[in-house]
């Protein structure tokens, strides 16, 4: 049997790598939260996908799927700890980069977009990072007990702690039951319209007593606050106040961050801001605010 020439077998190799890029991304993507990082992850794993094809030595990979998210995952393990050193040294309170979809990509791009809710990734960040991927791969993306086991390189005992621990940490602070889509994405919009209109009446409608904002500037970027602002006294207020610093001719923009309807304010052509807003699970008050207006996590909005 002859071999295939090899730039039909590079080519090969990397069609089935693409036919899965789109899972390793997700999978990468919400153990991180962060696109960048996401990205340098993925490439490391093509270099060693090629690699291990290239290789005259090594065994034939027999299940891709179950090969790349297990490279990818520990991959992104090990980025975890750089992720942690950068977070000591960050300027005020920190959020997950928002995974935006263009305006003809009502999708997103990715899998199980339903999972990837700023709330929930805001939530995972206070997991352990072990316990995050078992969460991850097992609940998000539904890979069994055994195969984590696998991919983590832990017994299935251990990763079934692991999971049941991080999954009754995720259901103690976040509700298992949502908004429904319509109402959250009407909401964001009364919501976006009266913040940066100074209309208080019509804001203090849309806000939960209990609203809580979170702001990421990363000391680039305009913040609110350094750190969370609780009540919906305190919140209204403050955005009254940004409101009247706010330069004429701004744009707004309602698209999808993750699974969230989220409003995007351009100066002229540029991003300035990404808000999300999470509802209760019944009604249409808002209880949290999540605003990223820094920079370097806004680079791959247009």
């Amino acid at each position: 049997m002859t071999s295939m020439p090899r730039d039909a077998a590079d080519d090969a190799i990397t069609e089935r790598f693409i036919g899965f890029r789109e899972l390793l991304f997700s999978v990468v993507y919400t153990m991180l939260g962060s696109v960048a990082d996401t990205e340098d992850v993925l490439q490391e794993v093509w270099l060693a996908w090629a690699a291990r094809h290239r290789s005259t030595d090594a065994e034939p990979v027999e299940n891709a799927r179950a090969y790349l998210v297990r490279v990818a995952a520990n991959t992104a393990l090990a980025r975890r700890a750089e992720l942690s050193r950068r977070r000591e040294t960050y300027v005020g309170q920190w959020l997950p980069e928002p995974l935006v979809a263009s305006d003809d990509d009502v999708s997103g791009g990715v899998e199980r977009a339903e999972s990837l809710s700023m709330a929930l990734l805001v939530v995972l960040e206070t997991l352990s990072p072990l316990e995050r991927a078992a969460f991850v791969l097992h609940d998000v993306f539904g890979f069994g007990h055994p195969e984590v086991a696998l991919i983590l390189n832990r017994s299935p005992a251990a990763v079934r702690q692991l999971a049941t621990r991080a999954r009754r940490h995720v259901h103690a602070r976040r509700p298992r039951q949502r908004a429904e889509p319509g109402v959250h994405a009407q909401v964001t919009e009364r919501f976006a319209a009266a913040a940066l209109g100074g209309d208080l009446p019509a804001l203090l409608e849309v806000l939960a007593p209990e609203v809580t904002l979170w702001t990421d500037g990363g000391g680039k970027g305009p913040a609110t606050s350094l750190r969370p602002v609780h009540g919906r006294a305190a919140v209204a207020a403050l955005f009254m106040s940004v409101a009247e610093t706010l330069p004429q001719g701004l744009d707004i923009h309602y698209r999808r961050a993750g699974d969230d309807p989220c409003a995007l304010v351009f100066t002229g052509s540029s991003p300035l801001a990404v808000v999300v807003v999470d509802l209760a699970s019944e009604g249409d008050r808002i209880t949290s605010v999540y605003s990223i207006t820094n920079p370097d996590k806004l680079t791959g909005i247009r």
